[in-house]
């Protein structure tokens, strides 16, 4: 007789569900698609995760996590910080796409930021504070609104690389693309010149 693995299942079940909620969004998804595609039961999913908005919910948090353990906060180091946030993005599109679909179905006053996606933002501003601090980044922008500016120029291309293709071209060269991101961030950040 097979011995359960209740961790495995629940693995499999987030699998399953990135990639179905992903696809799909909230409304479009399909519990029964979900439980089949990670062979377990539909009623364990349920017991397990509630009903299909909260294990959204859970899947976006735990995906989240995954981006957090993958690329630096280390903002100081601009190019490397550029350079994993694209490479991520670029690996796994099902991020933005959840992100996304948030937005177009949930909404910002709808959207729930658990502790760890708070702490994460919070953390990345902190990070870009202190990078002002250090004279390393202007003063005159608040840390929040550069983070957004970063965090748009590298995530807009990706999420919409159709709009991409037809601002770029179609033949257009991804590491020409990426280092004029990475020339505009570098000067959009750049603290003033100072006046001897």
């Amino acid at each position: 007789m097979a011995v359960r693995d209740p961790e495995a299942t629940k693995a499999r079940i987030f699998a399953a569900a990135t990639a179905e909620f992903a696809a799909h969004g909230i409304a479009g998804a399909r519990v029964d698609r979900i439980a089949r595609n990670a062979q377990a039961n539909k009623q364990l999913i349920y017991a397990y995760f509630g009903d299909k908005e909260a294990l959204f919910r859970q899947v976006l948090e735990k995906t989240m996590l995954a981006v957090a353990e993958s690329v630096t906060t280390d903002i100081e180091d601009l190019d490397t910080w550029i350079d994993q946030h694209i490479d991520y993005h670029r690996d796994h599109p099902e991020l933005l796409r959840l992100l996304m679909w948030e937005a177009l179905e949930l909404g910002a006053e709808n959207a729930q930021a658990g502790e760890l996606r708070c702490g994460r933002y919070l953390e990345k501003r902190s990070k870009v504070e202190v990078a002002q601090g250090k004279g390393l980044m202007r003063t005159d922008m608040p840390s929040g609104n550069i983070l957004m500016l970063l965090m748009s120029m590298i995530n807009y291309p990706l999420a919409v690389p159709q709009v991409a293709e037809f601002t770029l071209g179609p033949d257009s060269d991804p590491d020409s693309a990426r280092a004029w991101t990475k020339d505009a961030i570098r000067r959009i950040v750049a603290p003033a010149e100072t006046s001897t």
